[in-house]
């Protein structure tokens, strides 16, 4: 029996202060164990200091299969930004320029996250939340806008594996997000609770259709939204209908499974109370992104430990990453360049 099935890693994923762990916070974090952390500007200065923060927060948690997660997405999300980084397109320039040459996006996208993994992996961050598998849709809140690839379910489902593959075969483990889909949101979840009133068979057929699609993919993120034809009374990250019955059955998605922030306005209660919701509705792991000590210290008591199928459906994850994919990194700019330049 392996160390970390005697002692499993809290169910939550932690968001720290800074650029480096306070004593407080290494105090807190080597009480907790939590499975992993998430990192994002606020805590990223250069290549140095970024290889320093991942390895004190792998040395309070689980090692080497401690989850370091970051959102470098492309477009406006992208925490890792030039001079020191490169930067990146947003996803719709692969889907626009896909109307005229699919096999050369989905190709030139792949490349595109195989770098976009190089870099994460030579910080020593292993958890990329991406592809966004939401639908760009004209009229809705612009938190996804060009995130998304496509108003096309089929080809999101296209590009989005190609964003996979590239992450995958670079030792990163992706995220899709945000299942069972975002697009109609018409308020924005960091703020407030957004509902989608569509029927179910249209959310079948176009908003679901990528998520099932992918639905192999090692790890998700959960949306809250109210989808009423599932649930009309609880976000899809706290509704066991939604995650139970959409997103692990009808879906078939039977990957990791993290909520979305517990911190952000769409839910409600106290984060120990959020924290619990998301977990007891099915959610492997709970993310507390906001790095505010004082609410982990609040949350820290009551936090569970994982439960023994989501050890095993975060060790399958780390299981499916590989590290080979040989990569000429000029060549590869050079090409997507070309090809998003028309």
């Amino acid at each position: 029996m392996s160390a970390v099935e005697l002692d499993p890693p809290a169910a939550i994923i932690f968001g720290c202060a800074g650029k480096s762990l306070t004593p407080d916070e290494y105090r807190l974090f080597r009480d907790v164990r939590p499975a992993g952390f998430i990192l994002f500007a606020r805590n990223i200065e250069s290549v140095d200091q970024v290889r320093s923060l991942t390895g004190e927060l792998r040395s309070v948690s689980v090692g080497a299969q401690s989850l370091i997660m970051i959102d470098q997405e492309g477009g406006r999300v992208q925490r890792l930004t030039p001079p020191v980084w490169d930067s990146y397109p947003a996803l719709k320039e692969f889907g626009d320029r896909a109307a005229y040459d699919l096999e050369e996006a989905s190709k030139c996208l792949e490349l595109n996250y195989s770098l976009i993994a190089k870099e994460l992996v030579a910080l020593g961050i292993n958890v990329n939340c991406a592809p966004v598998l939401d639908l760009f849709l004209e009229g809705a809140n612009a938190v996804i806008g060009n995130r998304a690839v496509s108003n096309n379910p089929q080809l999101i489902s296209i590009l989005g594996n190609s964003v996979c593959k590239g992450l995958i075969a670079n030792g990163i483990i992706p995220v899709i997000k945000h299942i069972p889909g975002h697009g109609r949101a018409e308020s924005d979840s960091h703020a407030a609770l957004p509902r989608v009133s569509t029927d179910l068979d249209t959310l079948k057929n176009t908003d679901f259709l990528p998520f099932r699609a992918l639905r192999s993919s090692p790890a998700a993120m959960t949306a809250h939204i109210v989808y009423t034809a599932v649930d009309p009374l609880k976000p899809a990250s706290v509704s066991k209908e939604v995650i139970l019955k959409t997103i692990r059955k009808d879906i078939g998605f039977n990957g990791l499974l993290f909520s979305d922030d517990v911190c952000m306005g769409a839910l409600s209660g106290s984060s120990s109370h959020r924290i619990h919701a998301v977990l007891n509705a099915g959610s492997d792991i709970a993310l507390h992104c906001s790095g505010d000590y004082l609410d982990m210290l609040s949350v820290a008591k009551s936090c569970p430990a994982m439960r023994p199928e989501s050890i095993e459906r975060m060790t399958s994850a780390f299981s499916v990453t590989e590290n080979s994919n040989r990569l000429n990194l000029d060549t590869a700019r050079q090409r997507i360049n070309r090809f998003l330049a028309g």
